[in-house]
Parts: C-alpha cells; sequence; structure tokens
C-alpha cells in the first residue's frame, strides 16, 4: 500500500526544487511588487487572497478558488480549492503545476518552470485537505470533476493575468492528472510535461511484478528481497509482536484501515520490493537482509526504512483515502498479492495490499474499468505536445502512457538506471539537451539548455518519510 502513497511528494522533489536554488536573483527592485499581482487577482470572481509575500524578489500568493463541488450542478454546493502563485512576469508562460493531491503552501518550482522561467499555479486536488466540499459527497471525486476544476482555474487566470503560453505538470499523479485535464480540455494550455506518470489501462492485466523482477543489473538483488519477504512472513509472530510494540511505542493504530495490525504487516512486506525500486538504486542492494541468518530486528527496520511501519498506521494512511478511493474507482492499481507466487501458503489476506483494501465499505466505489481505457485512447488519437519522463527501474514505469498513430509532437524519454525520481535533469547530454528545448520551443522562449544540466536520479526515502506527504 505505501508504494500508491509514494506517488505523493515526487511532484514537489523531484520536478521541483527548494527556492533558494531555482530563482535567479530579482530584477530592479519596486516599492510594491505584489500590488500589481493583486490588483489583477482581485478582478477574478471567487478568488479569495488568503496571503500574499515577497519570495526571492518575485510575488508569492496562497489563494482560495470557489469551485462547484458537481461541475455539473454548478449553482449547487461551492467549496474553496487551495492554490499558490508564484509571479514572474505577465509576458511569461504560465506552468500550471499539481501533485495530485494535496499540500500546496510552500513556495517551490516544478522543473518546467524553472526551464521557461515562468509563473507557476500550483493547485490542491480535490477532496485533499481543506480543498473538500462540506458534503463530502464523494461520487464528486472523479477525474473529469478535477479536470473541471483545474480547466476553470486556466481560464480565469488567462483571462486576468496570463494570456501567453501554458504549460501543465506534475510528476507521478500529478503528472496522470496533468494528462486527465488535457483529455478533457485540450486547448486549455499549450503542452504537457508528466513525469513518472503511470498508466494502467487494463487493471486486470498487471505488469507491475514481472518489471520488479528484472529491475536492476544483478538478479541476486531480486532474490535477496523474495528472501527477505519469505523470511518476514515465516517470523510473522515474532515480527507482529515487534509492529505491536513499535506502535505501542509511537502511539499508533492499526485498526480502521487495515482491520489489524497482521493485515498491515502483510501490506508492508507485499509492498517493501516495490518500494524499494521506487526511490532506491542497485546501489542500495547490499543493504537488504536477504539470508536466513538475517535477525528479526534486521528484518523490521529494513521494511522500516523502505516501506515505513508508521504509514500502514490508521494515523499514516488518514490523509490519502482520496488517493485510494481514486484508485479503486477509475485509475488502477498495481496487484502485488496474485503475482508473488514465492510467498505461497504464506500470506493470508485477499487483498491486503490493494487499493480498496484502504476505502470503507461504506464509500467504497463501483469499479469504473473504462476510464483509464478512454484517457489511453485519446492519447493515442489525438494527443499532442506531451513530453514523457520515465525511469529504466522504476515500478511505475511498467505500464506507462504510450503514442499511436494520431498522436502529434511528443515525446518519450528514460532515465537510464532512473527511479521514481527521474527528470529532464537527469537524462543523457544529448537527450537532455534535446527535452529542454523541445518546451522552451513550444513555449516560445529562447532556448537555454544549460538550465537543465543539474542532476537529480534519487530521492532519499528518509528524506520522503520527513515530509507532510507521503
Amino acid at each position: 500500500m505505501r508504494r500508491f502513497i509514494r506517488l505523493a511528494l515526487v511532484a514537489a522533489l523531484v520536478a521541483g526544487s527548494a527556492v533558494t536554488t531555482s530563482v535567479a536573483a530579482p530584477a530592479v527592485p519596486v516599492a510594491d511588487p505584489v500590488a500589481e499581482v493583486t490588483a489583477k487577482l482581485q478582478t477574478i470572481p471567487g478568488l479569495r487572497i488568503e496571503s500574499s509575500s515577497v519570495v526571492a524578489g518575485k510575488p508569492f500568493f496562497v489563494l482560495q478558488y470557489t469551485q462547484p463541488a458537481d461541475h455539473k450542478k454548478p449553482r449547487g454546493e461551492k467549496f474553496e480549492q487551495r492554490v499558490t502563485l508564484w509571479h514572474r512576469d505577465f509576458a511569461r508562460p504560465t506552468v500550471l503545476h499539481t501533485t495530485g493531491y494535496g499540500g500546496v503552501g510552500g513556495a517551490f518550482t516544478s522543473e518546467p518552470t524553472r526551464l521557461v522561467d515562468g509563473n507557476q499555479l500550483n493547485v490542491e486536488q480535490r477532496f485533499f485537505n481543506a480543498s473538500t466540499p462540506a458534503s463530502q459527497n464523494w461520487s464528486k471525486l472523479n477525474i473529469w470533476q478535477a479536470a473541471t476544476d483545474q480547466h476553470r482555474i486556466v481560464q480565469a487566470f488567462k483571462k486576468a493575468l496570463y494570456s501567453g503560453k501554458w504549460v501543465n505538470t506534475g510528476a507521478s499523479k500529478g503528472g496522470m492528472t496533468s494528462v486527465y485535464h488535457r483529455r478533457f480540455y485540450p486547448n486549455d494550455v499549450d503542452a504537457t510535461v508528466a513525469y513518472v506518470a503511470p498508466q494502467d489501462v487494463d487493471n486486470r492485466r498487471d505488469s507491475y511484478i514481472s518489471f520488479i523482477q528484472e529491475a536492476g543489473t544483478d538478479p541476486a538483488c531480486n532474490l535477496a528481497l523474495r528472501n527477505m519477504q519469505r523470511n518476514t512472513l515465516l517470523r510473522r509472530p515474532a515480527m507482529l509482536a515487534k509492529l505491536k510494540e513499535y506502535a505501542a511505542a509511537n502511539g499508533l493504530t492499526y485498526d480502521s484501515t487495515f482491520g489489524s495490525a497482521d493485515r498491515a504487516l502483510e501490506a508492508a512486506v507485499l509492498d517493501t520490493p516495490f518500494a524499494f525500486w521506487q526511490y532506491s538504486t542497485q546501489a542500495s542492494c547490499p543493504q537488504v537482509p536477504g539470508t536466513a541468518a538475517a535477525t528479526d530486528q534486521q528484518l523490521f527496520d529494513f521494511i522500516d526504512q523502505i516501506a515505513g511501519w508508521s504509514f500502514y498506521s490508521d494515523e499514516g494512511t488518514e490523509g490519502f483515502l482520496p488517493y485510494y478511493f481514486q484508485a479503486t474507482q477509475q485509475l488502477n492499481w498495481p496487484d502485488v498479492a496474485s503475482k508473488t507466487t514465492w510467498l505461497k501458503g504464506l500470506l493470508h489476506y485477499r487483498e491486503a495490499g490493494d487499493a480498496p483494501a484502504a476505502v470503507p465499505d461504506s464509500i467504497e466505489p463501483r469499479h469504473e474499468p473504462f476510464a483509464m481505457a478512454d484517457v489511453d485512447r485519446w492519447l493515442k488519437t489525438s494527443g499532442k505536445r506531451m513530453l514523457f519522463v520515465y525511469g529504466e527501474n522504476d515500478p511505475w514505469s511498467a505500464e506507462k502512457f504510450e503514442p499511436g498513430r494520431g498522436t502529434r509532437d511528443s515525446h518519450w524519454y528514460t532515465v537510464p538506471g532512473g527511479n521514481h525520481g527521474s527528470s529532464i535533469g537527469a537524462l543523457p547530454t544529448a537527450q537532455r539537451t534535446e527535452a529542454t528545448q523541445i518546451l522552451q520551443q513550444w513555449m516560445g522562449v529562447a532556448a537555454n539548455p544549460a538550465v537543465a544540466q543539474t542532476k537529480t536520479t534519487t530521492i532519499d526515502p528518509g528524506a520522503l518519510r520527513q515530509g507532510g506527504l507521503r
């Protein structure tokens, strides 16, 4: 289950960077750099300025934009959706960024924003954090409703502030969300840059586990991961005792999401190889406790390092119910249990690691098997100016967005040995230069491949656990 939520932080950590490293020195100071932008923002109906400041010499705003809970009934219930704006210049391109989750309060720039030196809008997904209708009518959480949220935001900001070129972007679930936006509103933006975005077209056909077994350059690493799983489940009573001790010491429970600590333990064990290749590299293989000599504590600590025992607690999963709901209804999910033949006889639960396991029966939606097939068909027949970046060893790359005969002026890149932290800056020099120039050409800015020279091929899993999202 951990593998699902590890989609969350990628947009900020992979395709983004800290304020101090991503913004050039400001131009000639002005007395009040916020005032002109504020005046234009105040002309947008339904937009509320929560706060404004100057960050690295540029105006930065936290905004609340009023949206219909149901876009098919625009006069019905409303809610406020959180948006941030980091303004560069009214004449620069605009980047529409999303993680596909919550958490848009901080000032950071995505990689496309840096490559085109553009303005950046960061949009929180509906039903995450406070961007949630008061009724919490879960039937209004689907890819069309979310795309229409973004459509209204784009139209409002185009009219009031930014009439130039636009590109939407995101990593992982944010990349998926960007593609869905283009599927329903293809002309809202001029191009899309989607990082490490999976596209699970048919939930009945799953390539993830077979992909993981071929990841890396040394088969012994994957054998060690399988042995680690087997040894952990063979020692289930001792490992379960450790998990209960861990829960008591950290004030955690394992009752509401998975139903028991035993089921949470099984989910974490199933997820660990997936999470290993998602954020680690071949260089981390010696750390895998893959022999019978590994102690209970070594197994427990390794799973904690890679998957994170706290994440599987009720407290750890609480904020991500909207994602599990979306995956169960439309996005689909990796099936890790039925493919792990080496764990035959050791698994006690039918769907311990599947998305529906984390959705309460009272709101569990009916699965819509054709939603992703529809997106796939659109991309292959009508998609244009799409740029995708994947990682060679990233499990999510097992099922990706792929071109078709009707796909026009679109490009696919893979970072050699890359994981879920892959980016344009991590590509080999020739491809990095090419991808950068393509985006800059789409956005009508001067070619400057040098801005993509910084490579960020990996993300430290420990850094993820220090953040608010998992």
